[in-house]
């Protein structure tokens, strides 16, 4: 809602700039002891919190329907490329000069980014200096110029939240988190406890599914648009056969490399689950987009909150069901997770949608007609 009002780039790059800032401050903090490093650790979620719905308020105004997928999957692709190069750097600044420098280092890359995005990044394309009247017009042509008079965003609240295909969006980001979040922060633990890998091996591993996910976004994204564009699926086809190809992908995959507990076997069936969550991401998470660009944002901020309760939940039931570490108790996280996917499974199969919404059609509707009293209003005044 902050993002309709202030404008989504200037609260992406305010989002960015003040984790930064706060990242070069870690250090000072650090020696006024843990409080104080708590405490900025919770300010920087509270400035990154704001990625996901605004960057869905960018595209909103940005991404033509034809290349919405790429566009989104681009965007994501980058935050898992920057998570193992940050990781991957981290190690080599800590032992070349020390912790410190870690914070140092990408909290002044962080700002320089800002000032880019600030110089050359604008809310709409009829703002930007920099794309040419071509593209312009493209863009626009392919939206529509919803653009009217700065006013209060009054978001169909009881539509939203009532909405099969918003709770289709909410449930497959919170099944597809639960098992991503899980693979994210426990990984490599589980290739040193159940397969016993060395920590710096289990590391170097953990970090390779995520690597081709990456390569993969752009795969999944580019044809996910290409059969829109060629008439060989819906855009509600795309998002339900994407989603649910990767939701079936992921369970069959985690089931099996448990059931096998082997190393080599194991590790590709969990290269490839984690790969095919690409597919799941050109699904729910470009969806809010096709049922209201208007509220795109405000969906994939309450998606993302249920996201990153899986997130959170997921580690502290894996410790739960693990108190040994034993391979059979590890057994045990994988089947939790494949049937969770099985559960956004059925749920998105049979509800999601990729078409514009009734409500959102409403919404629009109103605010032409109240675009259309300004502008009369205006030239009577004149």
């Amino acid at each position: 809602m902050l993002a309709a009002r202030l404008g989504a780039t200037n609260m992406f790059g305010t989002g960015v700039a003040g984790t930064s800032i706060l990242a070069l401050l870690t250090p000072l903090a650090s020696y006024g002891g843990a409080g104080w490093v708590i405490a900025i650790r919770v300010l920087q979620g509270m400035f990154q919190g704001v990625s996901f719905p605004v960057m869905h308020e960018v595209f909103a105004k940005w991404a033509p329907p034809c290349e919405r997928s790429r566009m989104v999957m681009l965007s994501f692709a980058g935050i898992y490329v920057g998570t193992i190069v940050s990781n991957l750097v981290s190690g080599i600044l800590a032992e070349a000069l020390s912790w410190e420098s870690i914070f140092y280092v990408f909290g002044a890359a962080g700002c320089l980014w800002y000032v880019a995005w600030a110089v050359m990044i604008r809310r709409t394309p009829q703002e930007d200096r920099f794309i040419t009247v071509k593209e312009k017009e493209f863009i626009m042509q392919s939206l529509g110029n919803t653009e009217g008079p700065a006013e209060k965003v009054k978001h169909p609240w009881k539509s939203i939240l009532s909405s099969s295909a918003v709770i289709a969006c909410v449930t497959a980001n919170f099944c597809n988190n639960w098992g991503f979040y899980n693979m994210l922060t426990l990984l490599p633990t589980f290739l040193k406890d159940a397969l016993h890998f060395e920590t710096q091996s289990s590391g170097i591993i953990a970090a390779l599914p995520y690597l081709t996910m990456s390569i993969m976004l752009g795969v999944a994204g580019y044809l996910a648009d290409w059969f829109q564009i060629k008439g060989i699926m819906t855009t509600t086809q795309v998002r339900r056969n994407f989603n649910c190809l990767s939701f079936i992908s992921q369970a069959v995959f985690l089931t099996t490399g448990a059931i096998l507990l082997d190393t080599i076997p194991t590790i590709i069936c969990i290269t490839i689950a984690i790969t095919m969550g690409a597919f799941a991401l050109t699904g729910y998470a470009v969806n809010h987009l096709d049922l209201s660009p208007k509220s795109a944002g405000v969906m994939m901020g309450l998606s993302n909150s249920f996201g990153t309760a899986a997130g959170i939940g997921s580690p502290i039931l894996t410790g739960y069901l693990t108190p040994n570490k034993t391979g059979e108790e590890w057994k045990m996280v994988f089947y939790v997770a494949s049937a969770i996917h099985m559960v956004g499974f059925v749920v998105y199969w049979f509800w999601a949608s990729g078409e514009l919404q009734p409500w959102s059609i409403e919404m629009q509707e109103r605010r032409t007609r109240e675009r259309k009293g300004y502008e009369n209003k205006a030239s009577v005044e004149d």
